[in-house]
């Protein structure tokens, strides 16, 4: 091995399997069956607010938005407590606990009817056991997503050329328990009950969670707490600081049960928290960093926010986009009738399609010095996502029935999934190569955040496209107001692409090297 190869590799888990670190896999494993409980009861969530509990359109989007951008909220939290005290490992073991305790909740639920013609009774009981369920997923994932990314990051040196492709190979194992779980709970879950849908979910999550365990062996130490010592300190309560934390956690599952009930204030939230994270990011970076690493974390932050926009697009598919299936779509393929909820299994199929294939053309491109660079591929993402929506609007005003051609949400579905392997996966390692190692959860973690206020705006922008009809009928869209609102925010995310595309010179610049 030459030396130039072995700077490239420098700072690399020495143990390998299949051409990357051994500690992938696990981190792979563990992702892989958090996604399948996610994305498995993210598929039925929103038809079962509305088919179920007779919540309006606009009612079951903000929930789903509310809950959304807490999911991702709550990382920057976990990232912090990640980095400063428990290390990825106890953050992950703990998340799992939560999330395994959350989906398991999911699936005990009460009724809901009409009365009188057009008021709905719901019993309030099993709806507060429904938003205690889903504060418990909220925080479980915040102490899970950010570090189980930071894990991976961790396993690669500063240098090594194999970092993108492991993040989409990463990625693609996300979308594999996507793809699974949307077959199997949406079926389940709109056939035969959403309490059994809910329940297959937690059993997932299970499976994640003594896969993580069982796996540690194999991370070599990457993911341990930076002073295991101060964690059995005592805390001003009497116990000690890593005891503290877990309380703490489930201090955080009080709060984000409160906030459940609250859709306006979480959007505010999330926006003003936001811009205090960037701020703290880039005041350590004025304080404590070189110049070189400053303007690194000022590129970092600029295409952490402006990715906001792209989550707010991409995340219709579990909103609008899934009601748009059920109202207007005809999903008979080959004498088969697909579940409404099913076809966003179509993002998870085209990813671990297409992943491998994105993951083999950035080396092969990197090899021939003519690899988008980060700030380009962000931009691309933004003009694929925005073109796909601009047609698939269009596509509906040709047939205004309710039998629509299945092969336009094939075709949305394609742009989207295109548009994310262009920014999701290239967005994690960004994060990781021009953060600064002390703050690299926090970065991850606020990364997060701005998915978080996309994921929120999303259940924002479906509610638009509800009806303005009440009672019975208020689960029903309108179609007319949904492809204005699919065109115009087309037009827009083709607005902000142009722009990074045009900034892309300065931005690389600015980035010092890192591709």
């Amino acid at each position: 091995m030459s030396d130039s190869t072995e700077d490239m590799f420098k700072g690399s888990q020495e143990r390998n399997l299949m051409g990357h670190p051994i500690g992938l896999s696990i981190c792979f494993m563990t992702e892989m069956w958090e996604r399948f409980s996610y994305y498995g009861m993210r598929t039925i969530l929103v038809l079962y607010l509305v088919k179920y509990h007779l919540f309006s359109v606009g009612k079951a989007s903000m929930i789903y938005g509310t809950y959304a951008g807490l999911v991702y909220m709550m990382p920057i939290i976990g990232g912090y407590m990640a980095d400063r005290y428990l290390g990825s490992r106890k953050a992950v073991t703990y998340g799992a606990l939560l999330l395994v305790v959350g989906h398991s909740l999911m699936a005990f639920h009460g009724p809901a009817s009409i009365m009188d013609g057009d008021t709905v009774v719901r019993n309030e009981f099993y709806i507060n056991i429904f938003f205690l369920a889903m504060a418990l997923i909220v925080t479980g994932v915040g102490f899970l997503k950010a570090n189980i990314s930071a894990i991976v990051g961790k396993l690669y040196g500063p240098n090594d050329p194999r970092r993108d492709g492991g993040f989409s190979i990463f990625y693609m194992g996300i979308n594999l328990g996507s793809l699974i779980s949307t077959i199997l709970v949406g079926y389940v879950g709109e056939v035969y009950g959403w309490n059994y849908g809910f329940s297959i979910a937690g059993i997932g999550m299970l499976f994640g969670l003594l896969v993580f365990l069982w796996g540690q062996k194999f991370l070599d130490g990457r993911a341990e707490p930076s002073n295991p010592a101060e964690l059995k300190e005592k805390s001003p309560i009497g116990i000690s600081k890593e005891y503290t934390i877990y309380l703490f956690g489930f201090a955080l599952v009080g709060i984000s049960w409160v906030m459940l009930h609250y859709d306006e204030f979480v959007v505010s939230l999330l926006g003003v928290t936001g811009i205090i994270m960037l701020a703290i990011i880039l005041t350590y970076g004025y304080t404590k960093c070189t110049k070189i690493e400053r303007e690194r974390l000022m590129v970092a932050c600029f295409l952490i926010a402006l990715q906001s926009v792209f989550w707010a697009l991409f995340e219709q598919q579990a909103a609008s986009l899934t009601l748009l299936a059920d109202q207007q779509f005809d999903r008979t393929i080959f004498g088969w009738e697909m579940q409404a909820s099913q076809v966003q299994m179509l993002n998870a199929l085209f990813i671990v399609m297409f992943a491998p294939v994105m993951a083999w053309l950035w080396v092969v491109l990197a090899k021939r010095k003519i690899e988008p660079s980060t700030p380009a591929k962000f931009g691309y993402a933004m003009l694929i996502i925005g073109i796909g929506y601009i047609v698939f609007s269009w596509g509906m005003s040709l047939d205004m029935g309710t039998s629509k051609s299945f092969m336009w949400l094939v075709f949305i579905y394609f742009a989207l999934t295109l548009a994310e392997l262009f920014l999701s996966p290239v967005g994690l390692s960004m994060v990781t190569k021009l953060s600064v190692s002390k703050i690299v959860g926090m970065v991850m973690g606020t990364w997060f955040l701005f998915t978080a206020l996309g994921n929120n705006v999303a259940g924002w922008i479906s509610a638009l496209t509800g009806s303005a009809e009440h009672g019975a009928d208020s689960g029903v869209l309108d179609i007319v107001a949904t492809m204005d609102v699919y065109s115009t925010i087309g037009y827009s995310s083709v607005g902000v692409g142009v722009i990074i595309l045009a900034m892309t010179p300065i931005l690389k610049k600015k980035m010092h090297g890192v591709h």
